[in-house]
């Protein structure tokens, strides 16, 4: 019964839509923002970072130095069009991760009239990365950077609950999102080793295969995966918190309560499968259907 509530939650926010609406405003709003840190702070490089941080050699070192480095014969100054496209990607990418708190928590959405904090968690958003890129440079070099893992856990865990409190505007409680924190945490300390392992081989094969271009395939998968973790943290973070309500409660469900969470699974699972043969027959060329 539990697990049925967590897919028919993770079903309900559009999970993988979600994830691929985060992770395509996160990459938006990536590349601008290190291109300008790194022409307003000469000594920082997110292309060096990202090499370190998935151990690039080869191809797949020189493509993301490509793609975060700007041309040489080109003014690095920022202008005030860059400054308006960078504030618009840092806010769209907040209001994408604003909406995946208020559909799984069932809100109503405040869009634009949350600015003020969307922009409060980008700059702590800064700060936890500094966090992490330090904890992963002092404990990293060993076994995988289990080490760095270990210790990165109560530091994500306690951010995702603060990003969570301060994104939903203060509707939702601290303690309502502990299991989303602590979820998060331990999904997104299993991607970060699986990432380890995989993603310099995707790196490498996709920048030898398609250049620059494949940079950026492989730095979308790794948010896109990235970004699904998130996403099924929130599912069954808010799952998991309905369920100690409910055994605090000590309500138990029936078993027809059991048959229709699973026919409202099933229901919204062949929805969005009559979804996506309709767009792939709307796309084929139409001599392919004679």
């Amino acid at each position: 019964m539990f697990a049925l509530r967590v897919v028919n939650r993770f079903q309900k926010i559009v999970g993988f839509d979600r994830s691929m609406a985060l992770a395509s405003s996160a990459l938006t709003a990536l590349v601008p923002v290190s291109i300008i840190l790194g022409t307003v702070f000469g000594h920082y490089d997110a292309a060096e970072q990202i090499i370190k941080r998935y151990n690039l050699t080869g191809a797949g070192a020189e493509a993301v130095s490509s793609l975060f480095s700007p041309a040489e014969e080109t003014s690095a100054s920022v202008g005030i069009l860059g400054i308006v496209f960078l504030t618009i990607s840092v806010l769209s990418f907040t209001r994408a991760a604003q909406r995946l708190f208020e559909q799984a928590w069932e809100l109503k959405p405040l869009s634009v009239r949350n600015t003020r904090n969307g922009l409060w968690w980008i700059l702590t958003l800064g700060c936890y990365a500094v966090v992490i890129t330090v904890l992963s440079a002092l404990l990293g070099g060993h076994a995988l950077g289990l080490a760095a893992v270990v210790c990165e856990v109560p530091v994500t865990a306690a951010f995702l609950v603060w990003s969570g409190w301060v994104l939903s505007a203060k509707r939702i409680g601290w303690p309502d999102l502990i299991p989303f924190g602590v979820t998060g945490a331990v999904l997104t300390a299993a991607y970060s080793v699986g990432a380890s392992i995989y993603m310099p081989r995707l790196f490498n094969s996709s920048a030898a295969r398609y250049g620059v271009m494949g940079a950026v395939f492989a730095l979308i998968s790794a948010l896109f995966t990235a970004m699904l973790a998130l996403v099924a943290s929130a599912a069954l973070g808010r799952e998991v918190r309905d369920e100690l309500r409910r055994i605090r409660a000590g309500d138990r469900p029936t078993d027809r309560e059991v048959r229709r969470q699973w026919d409202a699974v099933v229901e919204q699972a062949r929805s969005r499968w009559r979804t996506v043969r309709k767009q792939v027959s709307h796309r084929q060329p139409k001599d392919s259907r004679h």
